[in-house]
């Protein structure tokens, strides 16, 4: 068994409470063990850190499994049924379990994979060489726990395609475990209805983490005139006409998101008329646009329209630390534009999705931008992830912090009455 060890003065992450050690922590490898494989970890002096996957491929050397146990052939099947029955068990208390993510990756100690369930149909994205090759256990053991609360598993359908494979060593891949099955699953959320494209939507084919973001919408929705900007596949845009609002616009850039969105519609009875091709149109309260939200923001103020309530849920500005500097710009603009459309008395829903993005800078940025836009921003919420997507605190900071876990903790989301500044 091979056993790795760390530089003097290295493996500050690791200390604090994260799960991952860097290839230029190490200093060296003793015994034999191929890329993927579990091994022992130790400081410099030879204190045991623990057991981890070990890939020299990969920037990140070692994803651990536990600090506790020291003998890699601890982590049998037995040991991963534990750590995915805690999962289940831990979502049971905290969620509504019909669609939920199942397994977080290292924030359900168990790195680099995640599992969503979709009602009976399960989607795994497993993106670390270790973890990839535990799969077929880690669902077993998965199959196992839903079956004893008399879930049957109607089918599994792999995501992996993420370009981040490569990083591992390994190709993307999307394709079925298991048999075939129509990959368009219904779900309810908040008693909204969707389809979910498990195949081909973004992710794992649907944005979970918000689930109870956009219920805690509905109070300020009634009656109101919204604008949903990032819609992707109507999620709060139906979630507002669920509330009652009486007039919902959701914009999004995207052909196949706002198509989604319209069947959504549909599903809920949110669409009522046909064109004149015998297509579904929005009726009423309801109606999609197809546009850049940046460019259309700008016109919509130029006409003078006003919103009782503006919903921003962009994709991630930044996906590297590199970035940031021009994601802070992107998210300052849609806020300043957002909040040129709230009518004084209004509400202004917006978010970050990006771990790369300190909910202190965001609160910065939106802060910035209300003064640019001269309103002046009441907190009504602050909200996080959906428990489905726990944060893992460290023992060096809470997350977004120094020394904080802020790979688990990535999504913020704020509702501010918005009023004008010299009223």
């Amino acid at each position: 068994m091979a056993a790795v060890y760390l530089k003097k003065g290295e493996g500050r992450l690791l200390k604090s409470g994260g799960a991952w050690v860097f290839d230029n922590e190490i200093e060296r490898i003793e015994g034999e063990a191929e890329n993927g494989e579990i091994v022992s970890v130790y400081d410099f002096d030879g204190y045991p850190m623990g057991v981890g996957f070990l890939n020299r491929v990969s920037k990140i050397s070692i994803r651990m499994l536990s600090r506790g146990i020291r003998d890699p052939k601890a982590i049998d099947e037995a040991y991963i049924e534990k750590r995915v029955r805690d999962a289940w068990e831990y979502r049971k208390k905290t969620v509504d379990t019909a669609a939920c993510r199942v397994i977080f990756g290292e924030a359900d100690f168990l790195p680099g994979i995640v599992i969503d369930k979709f009602n009976d149909v399960l989607v795994v994205e497993s993106l670390a060489l270790g973890i990839d090759r535990l799969k077929p256990v880690i669902l077993a053991a998965l199959r196992k726990c839903l079956e004893e609360d008399g879930i049957s598993v109607r089918g599994i359908y792999e995501r992996s395609d993420a370009p981040v494979r490569r990083k591992e060593g390994m190709e993307p891949f999307k394709g079925f475990i298991g048999e075939a099955f129509d990959t368009e699953v219904e779900i309810v959320e908040n008693g909204v209805r969707y389809l979910v494209d498990v195949e081909d939507g973004q992710k794992t084919g649907f944005f979970l983490d918000q689930k109870y973001n956009r219920l805690a919408i509905h109070p300020i929705c009634r009656d109101a005139r919204v604008l949903d900007c990032f819609t992707h596949t109507g999620a709060f845009a139906l979630n507002a006409m669920a509330a009652g609002a009486r007039e919902v616009t959701a914009v999004d850039i995207s052909d196949t998101a706002i198509a989604q969105a319209r069947k959504n519609a549909a599903l809920n009875g949110f669409i009522t008329e046909n064109d004149d091709d015998g297509k579904a149109v929005p009726g009423p309260g309801l109606r999609f646009i197809t546009a850049d939200v940046l460019d259309l923001l700008p016109k919509l103020e130029a006409k003078g329209e006003k919103y009782d309530v503006v919903i921003l849920d962009p994709p991630a500005f930044t996906k590297s630390r590199e970035a940031t500097k021009k994601a802070v710009k992107g998210y300052r603009e849609i806020n300043y534009r957002g909040l040129r459309l709230v009518k004084d008395g209004g509400y202004l829903v917006t978010c970050s999705c990006s771990h790369f993005m300190p909910q202190a800078l965001l609160e910065k940025t939106i802060r910035e931008a209300s003064r640019a836009a001269h309103k002046r921003l009441r907190q009504v919420e602050f909200r996080t992830q959906s428990p489905d997507h726990p944060i893992l605190w460290s023992f060096g900071g809470a997350p977004g912090e120094k020394d904080g876990d802020e790979n688990s903790y990535y999504l913020k989301f704020y509702i501010f009455q918005v009023t004008d500044q010299f009223a």
